[in-house]
C-alpha cells in the first residue's frame, strides 16, 4: 500500500512540473500511459502538505527568482545539501569513535566494581550526554528528559552497584520509553535505593517506594482529576528552581518529612510496576501532606527531569493549550488621529457608506464564484487589488488541473482560503516582509474622542495586532477573515491594516508629497493606495524606479515610481492619453494578472496561462478575461487578443468604427501594440 502511495505521489509532482512548465501535450501522454487514479493528488496545496514542503515553498516564493514547480525546489535543495551532508558525515564518524572510546572506557570501570563518587565530576563522565547528542542529534522530547535523567548527584555517596555503561546509555536513547521501561525492570531486581539517591531514575526520588511505604500510609488520588494547563506551568516552575527564593530563611525540613512529599511525587511519575502516570503529577503536588513546606525543600540540589514540553508531560491536548501569545493594542484617539490625517488628510474627515459597506463577498453567478462583488463606487481599488491576489492564489498557487473551469468554479471554502492569503500577501508586503498588522473590529468603543477629531464609529472600536512572521499573520487572518468577506467593514480594515503594517511615517516618506492622501475625492482610491496594496509602497507613480526633475538653480525634484518587478500588473487608460507612463515592473508582471485603471475606475484582467508572463512566443494570439465587480457582470467575459501580424483583417473591420473601441481595449494596447481584441459574442463595455 505504501508503495501504491509513493508511486501516485511521485506521479503527482511529475504531472505538477509539466503543468508548471506549460507541457500540455507531455502530461496528454503520461496521462495516456499512466492514467490517474482516485488517490492522484491534483491540487498543489494538497500536495505541498503532503509532502511537507510549505516551509520550502515559502523560502522559495521568497527569493527575487523564484522556482515554478515544487520539482525544480526539491532538487535545488538536495544539491545545495551536498556540502553539508560531508561535514555532517565527518561529525559521525568523530562521534562514533568517542563513542567506542567510552564505551571501552566504562567498561573497564564498570569491571573495578564500584564507582568512587569523585568520577562522577569528572569530565570523561560528564561527556556522556553530548555523546549521544552528537550520535543522534534529532530527538524526541521524551529521548531527552531520558537521557537527562541520567545526571549524577554532586553529593552521591558510594554505592555497591555502578552506573550503566555508554552503550546502554546511547541504547536508551534510541529507543524511547521501550528501553526505560526495560532499565526500569533491571533495576527493580537490584538495589533500588541507591540508585534513585544517585538521581539516575526519572522524578526528583529521596528514597525508595518501600521505604516511604513504611513511613506513612498510602494515599490514592480520584482517577477522575487530571492536570490542567496551569497546574503543568506551576509544576514547570517549580521543577525549574522558580520557587526556591524562601529556601535560606526558612529552616530545611526533617529528612522523614522530605522523603514524604517527594513520594508524593514519585507515585504521580512512576507506579509499583515501573509504568508512567504523568498526568497525576501536579495533582499530587497539590495534594501532598501539608506538613513539610515545599521552599523548604532542596530543590537546587535535586536531581529533576528537565520539562522542556509541558503538553507532553501532562498530556493535555494541543488544542487545549493558550494560544501564543500576540502583541494586541487597542485603538487610541492619537492613533486614529494620525490614520485619518493620512487616509483623508483631515481628523475631521469619515468614510462614506460605500466604504462601509463594502466588504470581500464573493459572486454565486455560475462560472463567477471567484469574484468579489462591488456593492457601490468608491473602493474599487481596494477591491481590485485584492481580487487579483485572490485569483494569483486560485490559479497559480492552489491548483495543478489544466481545466480552466476547475481552476475557476470554486467552492466557498477554498475562496475563503484564497481570501485569507490574499490579505497576508498584501500585507506582508506591506511591512517589507519584516512585521504586518491586523486592525479586528471589536465591536465596542475603545476611547472616547476629544478635541478636533470627529468620530464615526469605526475607528474608535478597533484593535490591532502586530506579528512578526507569515505564519503568524496566515493564522490570524485566517481566523477573522470573516470580518473581512462578510463584515460591515471589511474593505476599511484591509485599509487600516496595510497603513499601520507600513505605519504611516514610511508611507509619507513613499509619497512625493508628504501631505499626500490614500483617498481622494468623492471617496475613489488614490495610486498611493493602489501601489500600497499592489507592491508595499505608496509610491505616487507607475514608472520603474525613480525620477529626477530639474526644478532650475541646481535644484532636483524626486519623484518615486516601482522599484522591483511586481506579482500583479497594472494597465492604465492614462498611458494611452499620455498623461503617465507605466513601466515595465507594473507591464510586465510575474503573473498575467493586470489591475485596469479606465475611467476613474479599477477592474482585473487576467490570463489563465503563467506563460504569457515568461514566454514572449505567447503573445501571438491569446485569451484575457475580464472581471469588474461592480458590473453586475452574470457570466465570463473572455477576450481574444491578437498580435498586429495576426490580425489585418479585424485591423480593418475596427477601422470603420475606431471612434467607438471600448476604453478596455485601448488599456490592452498600451502593452500589446497595435493589438485586435475580440470579445467573442459579448458585447463590449463602453
Amino acid at each position: 500500500m505504501m508503495d501504491k502511495d509513493v508511486e501516485e505521489l511521485s506521479a503527482s509532482l511529475v504531472r505538477e512540473y509539466l503543468s508548471r512548465k506549460g507541457l500540455k501535450k507531455t502530461i496528454a501522454c503520461m496521462d495516456e500511459e499512466l492514467p490517474r487514479t482516485n488517490s492522484s493528488v491534483n491540487n498543489r496545496s494538497d500536495l505541498r502538505r503532503i509532502l511537507h514542503l510549505e516551509g520550502l515553498y515559502k523560502q522559495n516564493k521568497a527569493e527575487e527568482h523564484p522556482f515554478k514547480s515544487m520539482l525544480e525546489m526539491i532538487v535545488k535543495v538536495r544539491m545545495s545539501e551536498g556540502d553539508k551532508t560531508k561535514i555532517r558525515h565527518h561529525g559521525e564518524k568523530e562521534a562514533q569513535s568517542m563513542e567506542q572510546t567510552m564505551s571501552i572506557d566504562m567498561s573497564v570501570k564498570s569491571e573495578l566494581g564500584c564507582m568512587e563518587s569523585p568520577l562522577y565530576d569528572s569530565p570523561r563522565f560528564s561527556e556522556i550526554n553530548s555523546v549521544s547528542e552528537l550520535i543522534k542529534p534529532s530527538q524526541t522530547p521524551s529521548e531527552k528528559t531520558l537521557k537527562k535523567s541520567f545526571a549524577v548527584h554532586p553529593e552521591s555517596e558510594r554505592s555497591e552497584h555502578c552506573l550503566p555503561s555508554s552503550h546502554d546509555l546511547i541504547t536508551v536513547s534510541k529507543e524511547g520509553f521501550l528501553s526505560e521501561k526495560n532499565i526500569l525492570d533491571t533495576d527493580s531486581k537490584k538495589n533500588r535505593s541507591s540508585r534513585i539517591r544517585r538521581g539516575i531514575m526519572t522524578g526528583p526520588i529521596a528514597s525508595s517506594l518501600q521505604e516511604s511505604s513504611r513511613r506513612r500510609p498510602a494515599r490514592k488520588a480520584p482517577s477522575s482529576l487530571t492536570a490542567t494547563t496551569e497546574d503543568c506551568r506551576e509544576s514547570a516552575n517549580w521543577t525549574n528552581g522558580l520557587n526556591t527564593t524562601n529556601t535560606k530563611s526558612n529552616p530545611p525540613a526533617s529528612l522523614e518529612g522530605e522523603s514524604s512529599v517527594l513520594s508524593n511525587l514519585n507515585k504521580g511519575i512512576i507506579d509499583h510496576n515501573g509504568h508512567e502516570k504523568m498526568p497525576e503529577v501536579k495533582h499530587r503536588l497539590k495534594n501532598s501532606a501539608p506538613g513539610p513546606k515545599l521552599d523548604g525543600l532542596h530543590v537546587l540540589e535535586m536531581v529533576l527531569d528537565d520539562i522542556e514540553n509541558e503538553e507532553s508531560l501532562c498530556n493535555v491536548p494541543r488544542t487545549s493549550m493558550p494560544e501564543r501569545s500576540l502583541d494586541m493594542t487597542p485603538m487610541d484617539q492619537m492613533t486614529a488621529t494620525a490614520l485619518k490625517e493620512i487616509i483623508f488628510g483631515s481628523p475631521m474627515a469619515c468614510f462614506t457608506e460605500e466604504w462601509k459597506q463594502q466588504n470581500f463577498t464573493f459572486s454565486d453567478a455560475p462560472g463567477l464564484k471567484y469574484g468579489i462583488v462591488q456593492n457601490k463606487g468608491g473602493p474599487c481599488g481596494v477591491l481590485a487589488a485584492v481580487q487579483a491576489f485572490v485569483l494569483l492564489n486560485l490559479l497559480f498557487e492552489e491548483s495543478s488541473s489544466d481545466s480552466l473551469d476547475e481552476r475557476l468554479e470554486v467552492s466557498n471554502v477554498l475562496r475563503t482560503k484564497c481570501l485569507s492569503r490574499a490579505l497576508a500577501d498584501i500585507l506582508w508586503r506591506a511591512g517589507n516582509m519584516k512585521r504586518a498588522a491586523v486592525a479586528i473590529n471589536t465591536g465596542r468603543s475603545l476611547f472616547i474622542p476629544i478635541g478636533r477629531y470627529k468620530t464615526d464609529g469605526i475607528l474608535e472600536m478597533i484593535t490591532y495586532v502586530t506579528v512578526e512572521t507569515l505564519d503568524d499573520l496566515t493564522l490570524v487572518l485566517e481566523k477573522h477573515v470573516r470580518q473581512f468577506e462578510s463584515g460591515p467593514f471589511g474593505c476599511i480594515l484591509l485599509t487600516i491594516s496595510a497603513i499601520l503594517s507600513r505605519t504611516t511615517a514610511i508611507i509619507q516618506s513613499d509619497m512625493d508629497v508628504p501631505n499626500s492622501t490614500l483617498i481622494g475625492a468623492h471617496g475613489y482610491c488614490t495610486q498611493e493606495l493602489v501601489n500600497l496594496l499592489l507592491c508595499g509602497r505608496a509610491v505616487s507613480n507607475v514608472f520603474d524606479d525613480e525620477m529626477k526633475l530639474d526644478s532650475g538653480n541646481g535644484n532636483f525634484t524626486l519623484l518615486k515610481g516601482i522599484k522591483s518587478r511586481c506579482n500583479i500588473g497594472l494597465l492604465s487608460l492614462f498611458e494611452h492619453y499620455n498623461i503617465c507612463k507605466v513601466g515595465s515592473h507594473l507591464k510586465t508582471p510575474k503573473f498575467p494578472i493586470w489591475v485596469v485603471c479606465s475611467e476613474s475606475h479599477f477592474s482585473v484582467l487576467f490570463c489563465p496561462s503563467e506563460d504569457l508572463a515568461t514566454n514572449h512566443s505567447k503573445e501571438e494570439e491569446f485569451d484575457l478575461y475580464y472581471y469588474d465587480g461592480l458590473a453586475n457582470q452574470q457570466e465570463p467575459i473572455r477576450l481574444t487578443v491578437y498580435s498586429e501580424s495576426c490580425a489585418a483583417e479585424s485591423a480593418q473591420r475596427d477601422n470603420a468604427d475606431g471612434d467607438l473601441i471600448p476604453p478596455l481595449e485601448l488599456c490592452i494596447r498600451t502593452k500589446w501594440r497595435n493589438a485586435v481584441v475580440s470579445w467573442n459574442d459579448t458585447d463590449p463595455i463602453l
